[in-house]
């Protein structure tokens, strides 16, 4: 630990407010609003509209009808590159798409061949409709962590851009990701995977996923 020397000014400025706290001290305190407070009072609602807040935050919007509509049996193929230049390896996959809760979220579960290994994934997506963004959580069994992105949608290239972070074994440290979710048709979907590159520098594309639908 280094040590921490007060020049001559440091040491007279923490004297002279040392006596300013005792002298206030001595006088009664006056209760001032802190920055939560003025917030809090700021966004102060009255139990009706406390009430209809939470349900327009509970009901599920337009995003979640149109999310519903992939709905449904996928089939497609997934390419991946393990490392950065390396050749690719191709495998076949399957994935079963539903809304849960009422329409308010969607799981889609994959299963598929990985190096040679059954591979198993589960992935849920949400759309909050407080924060207007999307958030999507995955698990598989080939690994033991939880990976969370966060995307917004582009209407004009009909994806979603999911950044976030993950574990990677190798450095023993979490890497930045980014997920692109595109919708090519309504029976056509791809999903490319990107990654922090070794040197640190930019990303690589790590693997694309197209799905077909029925």
């Amino acid at each position: 630990m280094k040590k921490i020397t007060l020049s001559l000014f440091s040491l007279c400025f923490l004297l002279s407010t040392q006596a300013t706290f005792a002298q206030a001290k001595k006088q009664p305190a006056k209760k001032t609003a802190t920055t939560t407070e003025k917030k809090v009072a700021k966004k102060k609602l009255s139990p009706e509209e406390e009430q209809k807040a939470w349900m327009e935050y509970a009901t599920p919007s337009e995003v979640h009808k149109m999310m519903a509509q992939s709905n449904g049996e996928w089939t497609g193929t997934v390419t991946q590159w393990m490392t950065q230049n390396a050749e690719p390896m191709k495998s076949e996959c399957n994935a079963s798409v539903k809304m849960i809760m009422d329409g308010r979220y969607q799981t889609t579960e994959i299963k598929s061949n990985m190096m040679g290994m059954p591979f198993e994934g589960l992935g849920t997506l949400a759309y909050d409709n407080v924060k207007k963004v999307f958030i999507n959580t995955w698990i598989d069994n080939m690994g033991t962590g939880l990976t969370v992105t966060q995307g917004v949608w582009n209407e004009k290239t009909q994806s979603i851009t999911f950044k976030g972070k993950m574990v990677d074994p190798s450095v023993g440290s979490e890497i930045d990701i980014r997920e692109v979710f595109t919708i090519k048709d309504e029976k056509t979907q791809m999903i490319e995977m990107f990654s922090t590159s070794p040197d640190g520098k930019g990303e690589f594309k790590t693997m694309e996923m197209i799905l077909t639908k029925g």
